[in-house]
């Protein structure tokens, strides 16, 4: 038997499949980048910097993520890509070398009161199944124990169409693990009846005081008054008893009104659908007052407030219940699992282990499975999401991360830098949108977006490493080595206002005194109860105007000057000037195109393909009649201020013919924040985060308060445009105002007149002040984490 010979044939020379080693993008166009084409390596860290709004995400999520995952979706059958979202083809001329891209964006996680921690990621399911497996008593399969699963029972003749048809006897039953008395949100709800309606007056006399209900409003107040279930004419304390139910619970009824068939429903069914089923953030303001006016929610008496039924509750391991497990924080609930010892399901409790070790790992130990997913900030979000990303075995694929170190201590953020670094390490090209420093001296190549923002950006101004950007002159480059000095002295305060006893969340029976008529900093690692202590200790009555981290939301129709009240004053001038109604200059009102219904665009369904939106060519763009169009104020018509920017527009209103106090107001806020550039019609959709977080400080800055409470607002800033921040801060304290904010910038911290650090550590390791005292103090004394790193940012 002979043996062949093996000859060696490789070549020093390239492979063919080794040279697609970058993804080359030519003629980017999206939103405002302006032919943009650059070449990103492959299976390396780039980072995208760049002010706020210079075209950043466009490049990265509207153009390079947008095409990669449009691509993989069109590999599907039609059938499947029915079922999924459609996208459209970014607007660029050539995009080579894409390989699968995963978003790991800073979107909010869904608000539904039955989402949390544990069942926004696969924590829970695996604790479901591990109980199910080892808890005594055992109660059932892995739904027994799931807050969202009701029991159901059911028995009944089943017809069986086999052969001879023949009918059956069968019972049918599920074991869930709802609460009954909650259905699984851990809260119930109290409607207090006298602000739904004055019960010393009939409906006839307009009884209802609910917001939206008007006395000829058909879908209402018309369908209880003309039902003939109750008597209009009968004030409704007089009411009988079967009255009082008809009115308040009675099940859905057909009814006729004036001949239409109608549904007539008790109002407080109709009240938790109509409001209480609904987002409360999602609501209009008016309406978001009404329900915390006339609702209150306290904690389920029957589970409380772990969602869960009586046999879930009472099924243990090791005197454990799935209820216990869930409210522990994440890193003793990672320990506890990693001493159960049980070979029968080794690879359920390997996972597990994996699962919560990667939270304990990315920073997120201080966590608790029962943790509303609502609740979590943009920046907790977005490292939830990725979790399920640390353990793939995936290689060569595109991961991109939007701004990954909002909401992280300088301490956290090396951390982060390293997680970032294994991704890559592992042979994947990652995509970062970032603005620390920290994060981009770790890069193996950067793009500097820019010059400007809006219009004034969407160029590549600088492509290449760290060093050259340094030495590059970009705005980028220039602020990159910045460094906040602390301030020769600070200012003296004029009262205090005293917290006693704080013990939201992790809070530990905090007792502090934050001073007012001063800018006041409040620090710490994430997780150690900044948070808490500001939002959940402050009470938030007359004179506190507090400005969070939840998403400004609105649909292509809402607009700065929609979103922030400017159109009204505009609107009204507009009005008085031409002699004709305020309702003509809505483009989602009588003003609208009627081709259009005032969009501006045209969109065209096309099933499971990406849908196709053209220029409205009756309004060409504009989204007004061509009738509006004729009424001009100082030679511009609506659609023509609409176009204008917010400097432009704030010269316009402030003298002349077009001279308007109230819209000059608005304006000279939105330039103060640093939103000059913005074009007053602009989509709210097309904003970057940094846009939306300062056009909301715009906004609440018209508000009457003493003191401002602000939740990081150096989120999606520029190195730049902190600086302006900073003025801002200045001048709001400067008018007699006290800021008070929760920030993790050491630029914000250098500039505070005091500053209060919460810790040491996260969770139940934190919720304790370390520290309170000025910043020259915090960095003479470096005893905490954020002392030692202010020191390094200050050079001291």
């Amino acid at each position: 038997m002979s043996m062949a010979k093996r000859t060696d044939t490789r070549s020093t020379a390239l492979h063919g499949a080794d040279s697609h080693d970058l993804i080359r993008v030519h003629g980017a166009r999206e939103n405002n980048l302006k032919d943009v084409s650059i070449e990103i390596p492959k299976r390396r860290l780039t980072v995208f910097t760049g002010v706020s709004g210079s075209g950043k995400s466009s490049l990265v999520f509207d153009t390079i993520a947008a095409e990669s995952q449009r691509l993989i979706n069109e590999t599907y059958s039609a059938f499947v890509q029915g079922f999924m979202p459609t996208l459209a083809r970014p607007e660029v001329d050539v995009l080579e070398g894409l390989t699968t891209a995963i978003v790991v964006d800073q979107q909010r996680m869904g608000a539904d009161p039955r989402s949390t921690v544990g069942t926004a990621t696969d924590a829970n399911a695996m604790l479901r199944i591990l109980f199910s497996r080892l808890a005594d008593p055992h109660i059932g399969p892995p739904s027994a124990y799931a807050f969202n699963v009701p029991s159901v029972r059911a028995s009944g003749a089943i017809t069986v169409e086999r052969g001879a048809k023949k009918a059956v006897k069968a019972t049918f039953t599920r074991t869930g693990g709802m609460c009954t008395r909650c259905e699984g949100r851990g809260t119930v709800s109290d409607i207090d009846l006298t602000q739904l309606y004055d019960d010393s007056k009939s409906i006839a006399e307009g009884a209802f005081t609910i917001p939206g209900w008007k006395s000829d409003s058909f879908w209402t107040v018309r369908v209880y008054a003309e039902s003939g279930l109750l008597d209009p004419n009968k004030p409704i304390c007089k009411y009988t008893k079967k009255e009082m139910q008809d009115f308040l619970y009675r099940e859905p009824t057909k009814v006729k009104v004036e001949g239409v068939n109608l549904t007539y429903e008790g109002l407080i069914p109709k009240i938790q659908k109509s409001f209480l089923s609904k987002d409360k953030e999602a609501l209009q303001p008016h309406i978001r007052a009404f329900v915390e006016r006339a609702v209150t929610f306290t904690t389920c008496p029957e589970c409380d407030g772990t969602r869960l039924s009586e046999g879930a509750r009472s099924s243990k391991i090791k005197r454990i219940s799935i209820a216990d497990a869930c409210a522990m924080q994440i890193s003793d609930l990672a320990d506890w699992v990693s001493d159960l010892d049980e070979p029968s399901v080794a690879p359920l409790l390997a996972a597990l282990r994996h699962t919560l070790d990667s939270f304990v790992e990315i920073g997120l130990g201080y966590l608790s499975l029962d943790r509303p997913s609502g609740t979590l900030s943009g920046g907790e979000a977005q490292r939830v999401k990725m979790i399920r990303h640390l353990g793939s075995s995936l290689t060569d694929v595109t991961y991109v991360f939007d701004e990954p170190t909002i909401g992280l201590h300088p301490h956290d953020i090396q951390r982060m830098n390293n997680l970032l670094l294994r991704l890559r390490d592992k042979g994947n090209t990652v995509l970062v949108v970032e603005h620390k420093p920290e994060t981009i001296a770790i890069a193996d190549h950067v793009v500097d977006l820019g010059p400007g923002a809006g219009s004034g950006g969407g160029s590549v101004c600088f492509e290449g490493t760290v060093e050259g950007l340094r030495a590059g002159g970009t705005i980028t480059g220039r602020h990159l080595d910045d460094r906040a000095a602390l301030k020769d002295t600070v200012r003296t305060p004029t009262g205090t206002l005293e917290i006693r006893g704080a013990t939201a969340h992790n809070l530990q029976g905090v007792d502090v005194d934050i001073p007012l008529g001063v800018l006041t900093v409040v620090t710490g690692v994430a997780g150690s109860g900044k948070s808490s202590l500001v939002h959940g200790s402050i009470p938030a009555g007359a004179g506190v105007v507090s400005i969070d981290q939840s998403a400004i939301r609105g649909s292509r129709r809402s607009n700065p000057a929609t979103y922030t009240g400017l159109l009204d004053p505009i609107r009204k001038a507009f009005a008085k000037a031409n002699g004709v109604k305020p309702a003509l200059f809505s483009a989602n009102s009588e003003g609208a195109c009627p081709s259009c219904n005032g969009a501006g665009v045209i969109y065209t369904d096309l099933a499971m393909m990406a849908g196709v939106a053209t220029t409205c060519e009756e309004c060409e763009g504009k989204r007004y009649q061509a009738s509006v169009l004729d009424y001009h104020l100082g030679g511009r018509d609506i659609s023509e201020v609409l176009a204008m920017s917010v400097t432009e527009a704030e010269e316009f209103f402030g003298a002349g013919e077009a001279h308007t106090p109230a819209a000059h107001r608005v304006l000279g806020r939105l330039a103060d924040v640093g939103l000059g550039y913005l074009s007053l019609g602009q989509p709210l959709t097309t904003l970057s985060g940094g846009e939306r977080q300062r056009l909301k400080l715009a906004t609440h800055m018209a508000e009457k308060g003493g003191v401002y409470i602000l939740d990081e607002p150096t989120t999606g800033l520029h190195l730049a445009d902190v600086e302006h921040l900073l003025g801002l801060l200045d001048r709001l304290v400067d008018s007699g105002k006290s800021v008070i904010v929760v920030e993790h910038h050491q630029a914000v911290m250098a500039h505070a007149d005091w500053i209060i650090d919460l810790g040491p550590g996260a969770g139940h390791d934190g919720g304790r002040i370390v520290f309170e005292g000025t910043p020259a103090d915090l960095v003479a004394d470096r005893s905490t984490l954020t002392g030692e790193h202010l020191a390094a940012y200050v050079g001291t």
